[in-house]
């Protein structure tokens, strides 16, 4: 994946968690949590980008 797309997808990321944390009206703590869960997926996303971690497709969850 080229640089540029990456840095364009992190900058999506980021203004739409910013304009949801803004205008979308819901408590703290779910804020909170809502923040962590897109900060630790995208986290995972780059290290599968870098190889860091195998493919994200060998990945099951559940059943």
């Amino acid at each position: 994946m080229p640089l540029i797309n990456l840095i364009i997808i992190l900058v999506v990321v980021g203004v739409v968690l910013w304009l949801v944390n803004n205008y979308i009206p819901m408590d703290g703590n779910i804020k909170k949590i809502l923040n962590v869960v897109v900060i630790i997926a995208v986290i995972i996303w780059l290290l599968s980008v870098f190889g860091v971690i195998g493919s994200l497709s060998g990945i099951r969850i559940g059943n």
